[in-house]
């Protein structure tokens, strides 16, 4: 029997617009590149009334959705997203303008009667919205942090070779498109990794010959591997301050084990580990459980919300 819980959408709506709290509730769901963040905040947000924004810092450019690891619009599912692929790709986008824009959403996406999720890899544009100088977001908001863990070798032979599924779509090609050598690599989107590891093979290719051209293309895709598990090793480290530093009330889902295995024996494990542990753990969040509570429990106290 599957271990996530079944709710109807329009119940549990009806329930949290009849007992809204004097917080609003929103649901960040963190974790290094390539944890299945994105695939988990759809699974809830199926789940329960819900919408998605964006905090991953590339995502939110217009373009690149192979280097960026954009959600497909058929992977979302329906599911409203914001703040994704949106800004003109050479623009800078701070935490200010981050935590402004989001702000506005969060604001939005509650007046619907909508849970909020925020979702994304980049740690210190979450941390700035949560973590305002005025204190601002924590008076008006409580949150449910859910982190999505790998163990870090297997995460790095995942993303490598989720690198090399982003060649075999295409990427390449999506960077050629854009080069530029006089562009910055500083500013927008091309501050991306993918981008700037291809900038000597795009400037020199057409002098090489074959095996030249083959050979400094394996290089720089090795680069954009290497980097990328820089950039997750970054992330993990991040989210574990957050939580034993700063004291962020952090539940983390162990989804080594989807990773390690394939086929049905990883949506088994994806279901056990990670969907269904945050399906109750957000049940529990919004409907004030005082402890862990059932699938029946929850669809009792449901039936008596709408009763009431």
């Amino acid at each position: 029997m599957p271990s996530s819980l079944d709710l109807p959408t329009g119940r549990l709506k009806m329930d949290l617009l009849l007992h809204r709290p004097q917080k609003e509730k929103v649901l960040i769901v963190m974790g290094p590149t390539g944890t299945g963040k994105s695939r988990l905040s759809i699974d809830l947000a199926t789940q329960f009334p819900a919408e998605i924004i964006n905090s991953d810092k590339m995502q939110v450019y217009q373009g690149l959705d192979i280097v960026t690891n954009k959600i497909t619009e058929e992977e979302q599912c329906g599911v409203p997203h914001h703040l994704l692929g949106k800004l003109n790709p050479n623009t800078d986008f701070t935490a200010s303008d981050f935590c402004r824009m989001a702000s506005h959403v969060l604001e939005s996406t509650r007046s619907r009667g909508q849970l909020p999720i925020i979702v994304g890899g980049s740690n210190s544009f979450i941390e700035a919205l949560v973590d305002d100088e005025d204190f601002i977001f924590r008076s008006k908001y409580e949150c449910c942090f859910l982190w999505v863990d790998v163990s870090m070798h297997v995460l790095y032979q995942f993303v490598s070779e989720r690198v090399d599924r982003m060649v075999e779509n295409g990427m390449v090609d999506e960077v050629r498109n854009i080069f530029d050598p006089k562009a910055d690599y500083s500013k927008g989107i091309r501050k991306a990794i993918g981008v700037p590891e291809f900038d000597l093979y795009f400037r020199v290719e057409p002098f090489l010959d074959e095996e030249n051209r083959g050979k400094l293309l394996k290089e720089a895709i090795q680069e954009v591997k290497n980097n990328t598990c820089k950039l997750a090793y970054r992330q993990w480290k991040k989210i574990r301050r957050l939580k034993n530093t700063k004291g962020w009330n952090i539940h983390r889902l162990d989804a080594t084990e989807v990773l390690r295995t394939r086929g049905k024996a990883a949506d088994e494990a994806w279901e056990k580990l990670v969907a269904g542990p945050s399906t109750a753990l957000v049940a529990k969040f919004l409907l004030d459980f005082p402890m862990e509570p059932s699938a029946g429990a929850l669809r009792d106290h449901m039936k008596q919300c709408l009763v009431a």
